[in-house]
């Protein structure tokens, strides 16, 4: 099981990557694509969404045991699941109630901010979220796996610093346990990210290694 504080330092680190590229970033560059359908601007809704989600479970405790860790809470969110349509035009009518560039950077920051200190100080064993009960440390670890991948999105035309190699990791372990196996060796962390959610397309020879388990890509939208 993954330690709490050091989770919370993952998701630290992510974060503050994710705020030091949208800082830095023109108007312009806000406006420019992802690897998802939507631009940086947009994908920073989503990102700040997260965080709040992150401030409402630790403040949600659960009474009883955990029903879903750190892995099984991702089968509730394949890609193209239900909802998802939905959910991304949603995020696109609330990225433009943001009239200024500046006001939307400073909600990620300051939200992101608390959420990691609120993922630091948290004194419940298991909080709610989403209809389910974890963990607070497979909730935290949930949160680095959607903040790295979108940090990979995010960077796909935009430059900013080397994502921590270890929070890369937690999330090839999470698609390792997705997967049932573990991914190709010869792939390095970020493939494993980028293939196992679809950014990448699984070359010839990604498929004969993959065998039969070609077929449950991507495993993340």
């Amino acid at each position: 099981m993954n330690d709490q504080h050091e989770t919370a330092a993952l998701l630290d680190g992510t974060y503050a990557a994710v705020t030091a590229v949208v800082g830095a970033a023109s108007s312009a560059d806000l406006r420019r694509p992802t690897r998802t359908e939507w631009t940086v601007r947009e994908l920073l809704v989503h990102l700040l969404l997260d965080a709040q989600r992150c401030l409402v479970a630790l403040s949600t405790p659960a009474t009883g045991f955990a029903d879903t860790d750190r892995v099984s809470y991702w089968r509730d969110h394949r890609p193209g699941g239900e909802g998802a349509a939905a959910h991304a035009e949603w995020v696109r009518k609330v990225t433009a109630a943001y009239s200024q560039d500046a006001a939307l950077v400073a909600h990620w920051t300051t939200t992101s901010r608390a959420a990691v200190h609120a993922a630091r100080v948290a004194e419940s064993d298991v909080v709610m979220t989403q209809g389910h009960s974890m963990a607070v440390a497979d909730l935290l670890d949930t949160l680095v796996v959607e903040a790295v991948v979108h940090y990979l999105d995010l960077t796909a035309h935009l430059t900013g610093p080397p994502v921590d190699p270890q929070a890369v990791g937690r999330v090839r372990s999470v698609l390792n346990g997705l997967l049932g196996g573990p991914m190709p060796e010869q792939w390095t962390d970020e493939e494993c990210v980028l293939k196992g959610t679809g950014r990448l397309p699984l070359s010839a020879d990604d498929r004969e290694s993959l065998g039969t388990w070609q077929d449950r890509f991507p495993l993340l939208g």
